[in-house]
């Protein structure tokens, strides 16, 4: 039988079950309880210890809160990444505000400083007011130049939400990603490289605003023997079950981020002397990726050789890759928001490609897309 490869699945442990099993035994099945707060202590000591985090029920939960928090409202403009998953914008959309977009550049494939500073500015001209946030994504558990982005937001006063979804375990200069900026996202989605099903955090130095975002999370009720209610709430706190699904993952943690790392130096290994193939790599021994997904770019050479075709050249041997991001600029959705660009995101859109990146694949199993890459090259 062709056992399909997938690109990215849940790799349990082991000890989940425990954890989820005395949430069953002690009768914790609701949202909050002692995985709850135990999974928050586990992922606050992680990040160094300095942060307050709030588990939440989806990582867009966590954005949306953070954007709420930031007072964003109707009318208001937020710069985002454009090269990201919708989750990055959508929650922008729910305020009333609009998103504006800021291409890339090419290595990290993040968010450009350069491109940056320029919409803040162009902004600034046109509506007589400054951006209320900026959204930066560590695309595929890359970390962007932070320290360049951060120097930007200083110099005009705009707080910095880190999208560090994909990027759980990854550093600058030995800082956990995440933690840099303002505040930062957190996914448990089931395809990330530890998961609670479906879960997210929010991450701050502050912890007046982490407590906001619990109380936010909780349907925002006050602390009366009675429900009374003087903000709009949100059903967005993670379960104990799910909890308990997380602190079996953290456990594991460091060594999910080994295997992916090992996967992403195998297929380097193997297909860097590829005509026109290039991977998405570390600037310098500052940058730390935790490799979530192995990406290539595909540079389209004459004949059948590009991206598209070898994505399904790879599927016909049930094996599972994924083009990047669409940005979101070129998404219809978000058609007559503003753009700010190079043209990277749109060329790695048009040539890169995700890789099987699974903590869970077997050797056998990553040494078939190498060889199934290499046939691909030799048609």
């Amino acid at each position: 039988m062709n056992k399909r490869i997938f690109l990215s699945t849940p790799h349990m442990g082991g000890a989940e079950l425990l954890y989820v099993k005395n949430a069953y035994d002690t009768n914790w099945v609701a949202p909050l309880g002692p995985n709850v707060d135990g999974f928050e202590s586990d992922l606050s000591k992680y990040l160094g210890g300095e942060v307050a985090v709030a588990a939440l029920n989806t990582g867009t939960a966590a954005l949306h809160l953070a954007l709420i928090i930031l007072g964003v409202r109707y009318g208001d403009e937020v710069i985002c990444q454009s090269l990201t998953f919708a989750a990055s914008a959508n929650p922008i959309m729910y305020q009333g505000a609009t998103p504006i977009y800021v291409d890339s550049e090419d290595e990290t494939w993040n968010m450009s400083p350069a491109l940056l500073e320029e919409a803040i500015l162009d902004r600034k001209a046109k509506k007589n007011k400054l951006p209320k946030a900026i959204i930066v994504v560590h695309l595929f558990g890359m970390p962007a130049r932070m320290e360049e982005i951060l120097a930007v937001a200083q110099k005009y006063e705009i707080p910095v939400i880190e999208d560090a979804a994909e990027a759980l375990g990854s550093t600058l200069k030995k800082r956990k990603l995440g933690t840099l900026g303002d505040m930062g996202v957190l996914s448990f989605n089931g395809n990330k490289i530890i998961t609670t099903s479906g879960g997210g955090a929010l991450v701050s130095h502050r912890e007046d605003w982490i407590s906001r975002a619990r109380f936010l999370s909780c349907q925002a009720c006050e602390k009366v023997p009675y429900y009374e209610h003087k903000s709009v709430g949100y059903n967005y706190r993670m379960s104990n079950v799910s909890a308990g699904i997380g602190r079996g993952q953290m456990e594991v943690l460091s060594l999910r981020i080994y295997q992916r790392r090992k996967n992403f130096y195998n297929y380097k290994h193997a297909l860097s002397s590829l005509p026109g193939l290039r991977f998405q790599e570390e600037i310098n021994t500052d940058y730390f990726s935790n490799r979530w997904l192995t990406a290539v770019y595909i540079e389209p050479v004459a004949g059948e050789i590009n991206c598209e075709n070898l994505r399904l050249f790879l599927e016909k041997s049930n094996i599972e890759a994924r083009r990047v991001w669409k940005p979101m600029h070129l998404q219809p959705v978000f058609a007559e928001c503003p753009f700010y660009g190079n043209g990277v995101s749109e060329s790695l859109f048009n040539n890169a490609l995700c890789l099987p990146s699974g903590s869970n694949l077997t050797d056998y199993e990553v040494n078939k897309v190498i060889k199934r890459i290499k046939t691909f090259y030799d048609i």
